[in-house]
């Protein structure tokens, strides 16, 4: 008796490869989770010791083996510029976001301002210093979009009359920086209650209308590009 006629059936890996041909392999979940672990514990490094943190505490304080450390990120400069992407991009979603929910654009920069301290923005002065590729193209594209973003948040609040209209994003960032970092000199390293209290100071000091006269002019965020951004 003849047998069945049967249909070759591909091997599940070639079918696999078949279907996915060309396109690009996804991080499995726990090495996303891994990376950014890395990332945040990086970053809180970075506040307390500057970029010269040691890796091996780095590693301690994402909960990884120095081996996993290395395997996504296998030098420092690699990860100070990946810490820098990741605290920018984080800032910039910030900004839509608070402008995109709250009630008003004054709650908006203020929500923005606090949570833009909470990302460590005012760690990352210190982090660019001499040596650092300020101008790699992923930083460039990160830094224009969270320009836009701040400029548009402010634009929001001062349009509304909300905003005192003499002040410019670079004042806000300048600000933001200076008053959510550790100072210099000290071992204390937990600010972040001085840090909110105070950026809700100069928060106050933004509201319309002007109570006083500011000297100067107001600052851009391209005024900050060569030294902070």
């Amino acid at each position: 008796m003849q047998s069945p006629t049967t249909t070759a059936v591909a091997p599940r890996s070639a079918r696999a490869c078949a279907v996915r041909e060309g396109a690009v392999p996804r991080p499995r979940a726990d090495a996303v989770r891994n990376r950014e672990r890395i990332l945040a514990a990086a970053r809180e490094a970075f506040v307390e010791f500057g970029s010269a943190a040691p890796l091996d505490e780095v590693a301690r304080r994402a909960g990884i083996g120095n081996a996993t450390l290395y395997r996504h990120f296998p030098d420092r400069d690699t990860l100070v510029h990946h810490v820098v992407l990741f605290t920018t991009e984080r800032v910039t979603a910030s900004a839509e976001a608070s402008l995109a929910e709250e009630p008003d654009a004054f709650a908006a920069l203020c929500r923005f301002t606090h949570t833009a301290a909470d990302e460590r923005i005012g760690a990352l002065c210190p982090m660019l210093a001499d040596g650092f590729d300020r101008d790699h193209p992923e930083l460039l594209a990160a830094r224009t979009t969270l320009a836009a973003a701040v400029e548009t948040l402010l634009t929001a609040g001062q349009e509304a009359g909300l905003v005192r209209a003499d002040i410019g994003a670079g004042d806000l960032m300048v600000a933001l920086s200076q008053l959510s970092r550790p100072l210099p000199g000290t071992a204390c390293f937990d600010t972040d209650s001085f840090a909110h209290r105070h950026l809700q100071l100069f928060l106050d000091g933004l509201r319309a209308p002007a109570c006083s006269q500011l000297p100067g002019s107001a600052a851009t965020l391209e005024d900050l590009t060569l030294k902070t951004m």
